[in-house]
């Protein structure tokens, strides 16, 4: 029998404030374990959240991005449930009344095609703190700085079909948020994950299977690899005569799979009422026009501006917008060498070759895209051929040079175009190379081209590679035949 499978993605985005979504305590990464959680936070008795605006702002700037309706009045619910890490006992969320409704997203597949994915609505909520197990022997212990840290969760429609789409949907999501700058979607830190819902069906039916969650997954990879894992039990499962629990599972990168961790709660167990101490927040139009003046420009737009006008092919300007720190670098060296295209090569070749061998971000780069921009325009003048581009452009990596110019004259890596230079040298080789001139007179003429290769690298390393190619093969043609 042929399965289907179908997902659905509740991606959990941290909000880009500095203070908590109902307290004045600070979001920052890093600090000691409960030292950014106050009284709010902590849940003492007698003190009431204070709605943080920048936090209502973001999740309405992600709406508009996503082509989403913007509902007037949205209102926060309590979510009653017990956990160590969750000290007032209920989490304020948006249950019945999100702040952002139905939208969707495009997101683009492997082979370069692209799917509308839609995005049923988005929701603002506090953050729990963090359970500690590593340092404790035989006990727990909890962190609650994370409590109260801004939340948008983004819910999808089951409209995915497989693990590679998914990983799609997902980058589409932090390609957005990061664009907007609304979060630095640093999954490492947990300012981005999601949780999967899974599910199987025969092909052809309409109805949905039973779907498990598999709970915050962190990176790209792990979507697919625990998506994959859960489809082929799931398979096994029913073709084996079992069914599939409604449960919530974790994913194990380590054993490459997941493991049930409860049985599945409905809305009604976590018993949703609206919150009495926060009133509805109502957006007038002005307010939301005024914030849809002020997006930038999203990833789908730039993709399709670098196609149109900078005459990029669907591939090149798809890989270049995928985050806004990379297209901001190409755009910043286009500018400089003024070609598109070649800096389009350069910032997917030798930049990101360098930037993976050393697991570099490109915000990170040694080589700015300044740098990198002055280098491309001394290739494309002559200045230096790409032998010798690659030279400075390590020596610049290596910090070995404030710019293009210093290191090629540093090193002297101008690259010769005079001439009566080049033939001097190449009357020279052709000197010395008698056994490979009468080899290259007897050949036929077809078979001339391949033989030449010898007489290039022998004028190249006499040149200590600053010869021009181009004049060098020419010159050495027009020599070699006319001795034949």
């Amino acid at each position: 029998m042929q399965w289907e499978t179908v997902i659905g993605l509740e991606v959990h985005v941290q909000l880009a404030t500095r203070s908590k979504i109902f307290s004045g305590a600070s979001t920052a990464f890093g600090a000691e374990p409960n030292t950014q959680a106050c009284a709010v936070d902590l849940g003492l008795p007698g003190v009431l959240p204070v709605l943080n605006e920048a936090a209502v702002a973001m999740a309405v700037q992600f709406g508009l991005a996503i082509h989403a309706e913007i509902p007037e009045v949205s209102v926060f619910d309590r979510k009653n449930y017990f956990y160590p890490d969750l000290p007032k006992g209920y989490q304020t969320s948006q249950m019945y009344h999100p702040i952002v409704g139905a939208g969707e997203v495009e997101i683009t597949l492997d082979d370069g095609s692209t799917k509308r994915i839609r995005v049923h609505h988005a929701h603002l909520e506090e953050d729990a703190g963090k359970s500690l197990h590593e340092d404790f022997h035989g006990m727990t212990g909890v962190d609650l700085n994370r409590a109260g840290t801004p939340l948008l969760e983004i819910v999808s429609e089951p409209d995915l079909r497989s693990a590679k789409e998914a990983a799609a949907y997902l980058k589409a999501i932090h390609s957005i948020v990061t664009y907007l700058g609304i979060s630095d979607g640093n999954m490492a830190e947990g300012s981005m994950r999601c949780d999967v819902n899974v599910s199987v069906r025969p092909r052809g039916q309409e109805a949905y299977g039973t779907r498990a969650e598999i709970k915050n997954v962190n990176s790209f990879r792990f979507v697919e690899r625990a998506i994959a894992f859960e489809v082929e039990r799931q398979v096994e499962l029913i073709e084996d005569g079992g069914k599939v629990i409604q449960e919530t599972r974790l994913f194990d990168p380590d054993r490459d799979e997941t493991r049930s961790m409860r049985t599945k709660e409905e809305a009604n167990d976590y018993r949703y009422f609206p919150c009495p101490d926060l009133l509805p927040v109502v957006l007038d139009q002005a307010y939301v026009d005024h914030l849809r003046s002020n997006l930038p420009e999203l990833p789908a737009e730039k993709r399709a501006r670098f196609e149109q006008e900078l005459g990029l092919s669907a591939y090149d300007a798809s890989v270049l917008s995928a985050t806004r720190e990379m297209a901001d670098f190409f755009e910043e060296a286009k500018n400089v060498c003024g070609d598109a295209k070649q800096a389009a090569n350069w910032v997917q070749g030798e930049l990101s070759g360098a930037l993976n061998r050393e697991g570099l971000p490109i915000a990170d780069s040694p080589v700015s895209a300044r740098q990198l921009g002055e280098l491309i325009a001394r290739v494309m003048d002559d200045t230096i051929n790409g032998k010798a581009a690659k030279q400075v452009f390590q020596a610049l990596w290596n910090g070995q040079g404030a710019s293009a110019d210093d290191i090629i004259e540093a090193q002297g890596l101008k690259q010769v175009t005079d001439s009566g230079a080049i033939e001097a040298m190449i009357d020279q080789v052709i000197a010395e190379s008698p056994a490979q001139v009468a080899q290259y007179r007897d050949a036929e003429p077809d078979k001339r081209g391949k033989m030449i290769g010898y007489f290039v690298g022998q004028v190249m390393k006499a040149s200590r590679g600053t010869a021009n190619p181009q004049q060098v093969n020419q010159l050495l043609k027009e020599k070699l035949d006319a001795l034949c």
